[in-house]
């Protein structure tokens, strides 16, 4: 007997409405990803220009209404509002009886988990903090990004099912995170891609100050082999004069970066200070050689690290063992970070990017 065919997403009965509060980058995709998988959305709310294009592109024919219309219509609702909105969002949608009973409410901050949901859950709502780990741009492309993306989520224990469930509709991946461990977990996101999108403008302005006509083309391979080295490697796939202890090197290029982007020395420094301190501590920093390193580093401004002025570790016997610095430092986001994507942040209290 042959086997049915599989049902198209679009010939299965929707099973829950969605709603989106804030029609930022974010929202809107993954309103689009749910409805590929079966679901209904029927109400966003957004009010700036750009909100009303992505709204309209990545959800046609879905109404714009206020955010207390959207929970009044939707089962599960979509709060992907800026992480300093979202706390007053809930206590005002909770106080003017907009949450009804039984109604899914997720919002989309790595920052927090389901505790600032708790004016909401405490009117009947059931929270769930569903955070993906990736940049959206606002438009189509993000609803492909979603398949494997990660999602950090924190949820009630008996509510962890539907999230998973949740979370896997949209092709995404859950990754558990305790609720404590939230500001810790968007820190360390924070670090890995806000950043990185900063060092890599940063590093493509130079090349062409250098004369590099296209830096995007010189960078890319490089990145892409650092990026995959470190994500197989960690720490064992430094390179580069800092990792080799090449103090009359980084000397020179803190030199040239005085000359020629003097705004960019403060960031040098700092990361090849942090840098400096896990190439020794996992063995990769001649120690020999770190001691010269560490004193150029020393005398070029303040920043993470050995303060400037103190002296270097004792070299003679370094302890392999020994806990690296702690490099998780405060997030940036996150508008969403900000998190995401190469538009400025929509105007509002209900938009952005989370």
């Amino acid at each position: 007997m042959n086997a049915m065919p599989p049902t198209e997403a679009q010939d299965r009965p929707a099973r829950l409405t969605v709603g989106v509060v804030g029609a930022g980058r974010v929202g809107p995709a993954l309103a689009a990803s749910l409805q590929l998988a079966g679901h209904r959305p029927v109400a966003v709310s957004g009010v700036s220009d750009a909100s009303v294009r992505r709204a309209a592109e990545l959800l046609p024919d879905v109404p714009l209404v206020t955010p207390a219309e959207v929970l009044a219509r939707a089962d599960l609702v979509l709060l992907t509002v800026p992480d300093d909105a979202l706390a007053d969002l809930v206590s005002g949608l909770a106080e003017t009886g907009a949450v009804r009973p039984g109604q899914l409410l997720v919002h989309t901050s790595g920052r927090f988990g389901t505790a600032v949901l708790d004016p909401a859950t405490r009117a009947g709502a059931l929270p769930l903090a569903l955070h993906p780990a990736m940049t959206f741009t606002g438009t189509s492309v993000d609803v492909q990004r979603l398949a494997g993306c990660s999602f950090g989520v924190t949820s009630p224990d008996e509510l962890r099912m539907a999230a998973e469930a949740l979370v896997i509709e949209m092709g995404g991946e859950p990754e558990w995170i305790a609720e404590s461990a939230r500001p810790l977990y968007h820190a360390a996101l924070a670090i890995g891609a806000n950043h990185l999108v900063t060092l890599v403008a940063q590093s493509m302005e130079l090349l062409h100050d250098a004369g590099v006509q296209a830096p995007d083309r010189m960078l890319g391979p490089l990145l892409g082999a650092a990026l995959d080295n470190a994500l197989r490697s960690g720490d064992a796939a430094l390179t580069g004069p800092v990792a080799r202890g090449d103090a009359g090197t980084v000397a020179a290029h803190i030199a040239e970066l005085r000359r020629h982007a003097p705004q960019s020395v403060a960031g040098y420094v700092a990361m090849a200070r942090t840098t400096a301190d896990r190439a020794l501590d996992h063995g990769l920093l001649k120690p020999e050689l770190a001691e010269d390193l560490l004193d150029v580093l020393a005398d070029h401004g303040d920043g993470p690290g050995r303060a400037p002025g103190a002296s270097a570790p004792d070299t003679s016997s370094p302890d392999p063992g020994t806990p690296g610095p702690d490099v998780s430092g405060p997030d940036s986001e996150a508008p969403d970070a900000p998190d995401h994507g190469p538009d400025a942040p929509d105007h509002g209290p209900e938009e952005g990017d989370r």
